[in-house]
């Protein structure tokens, strides 16, 4: 039997159905309690643009939100890094672990709960603080931050993690090129800070990797691997490039 009840937000309703309409599973430790969850669906709103109320309809229904919220986790993305690190064991116990663009803090979250002793995060906008780790505002491009993380971590890192991206103009070729250009800065960072042995993770987008960017990762890391989580919309063109046992910045 199926009822009607109204959102909080005015310009939705939500109706209760037998199963999810979001499509994808829920995320791994989420539970719903109920053999029935809600299905949102939005009234037009002239004040919203089509691809606003269609971002608003995949959160409404996206069951990762839902258990972001639910868990405690800043955004979704968090699962993103779980999944990542369930499959490549990135997070060590006693690890020290840098997040470039770390805002919310989602994946600094997850690096503390997974184990890290030290988890520094940066990123040019302030971010409220992540019990356990350190969140500073400041440009990772900046020729002095690889000097002053090292020494809030008390050494070099075992893991730098990027999730940045930049703003996608909705051209692919266009935002590939971007995003590329911004997770080879990362890298660079990465070599200047990385401990031996240590991992790196970045978000591109479906493509690959360009070749000026893989060359150096498969001659510094000892493995280089792409991933797409479960955690990452299926309409989605991300994906992540993994890459671990570094090398050295001078192998």
């Amino acid at each position: 039997m199926t009822g009607v009840q109204t959102c909080a937000l005015p310009i939705c309703k939500a109706k209760t159905v037998r199963s999810a309409s979001s499509g994808g599973a829920a995320p791994a430790g989420a539970t719903t309690g109920a053999t029935r969850s809600l299905t949102v669906t939005l009234k037009k709103s002239h004040k919203k643009t089509t691809s606003q109320q269609a971002w608003l309809s995949r959160q409404l229904n996206d069951p990762y939100v839902a258990a972001a919220k639910a868990q405690g986790w800043r955004s979704r993305a968090a699962f993103k890094l779980i999944e990542l690190d369930d499959k490549f064991h990135l997070i060590t116990k006693g690890s020290r672990v840098v997040d470039l663009g770390a805002a919310p803090g989602g994946w600094a979250q997850v690096a503390v709960q997974r184990g890290a002793t030290k988890v520094v995060g940066v990123d040019l906008l302030p971010i409220d603080p992540v019990s356990g780790a350190e969140m500073i505002v400041g440009d990772f491009n900046d020729p002095e931050m690889p000097g002053i993380l090292t020494e809030m971590l008390g050494g070099k890192a075992d893991l730098v993690l990027s999730d940045m991206a930049p703003n996608t103009t909705g051209h692919a070729a266009t935002d590939h090129l971007r995003i590329i250009a911004l997770a080879e800065l990362a890298l660079e960072f990465a070599m200047e800070i990385l401990t031996p042995g240590g991992a790196f993770v970045a978000k591109v987008f479906q493509g690959g990797t360009e070749k000026n960017m893989l060359v150096p990762m498969k001659r510094h890391f000892a493995v280089v691997r792409h991933a797409k989580p479960p955690a990452s919309r299926k309409g989605s063109s991300e994906q992540y490039v993994v890459a671990t046992g570094f090398k050295g910045r001078h192998a």
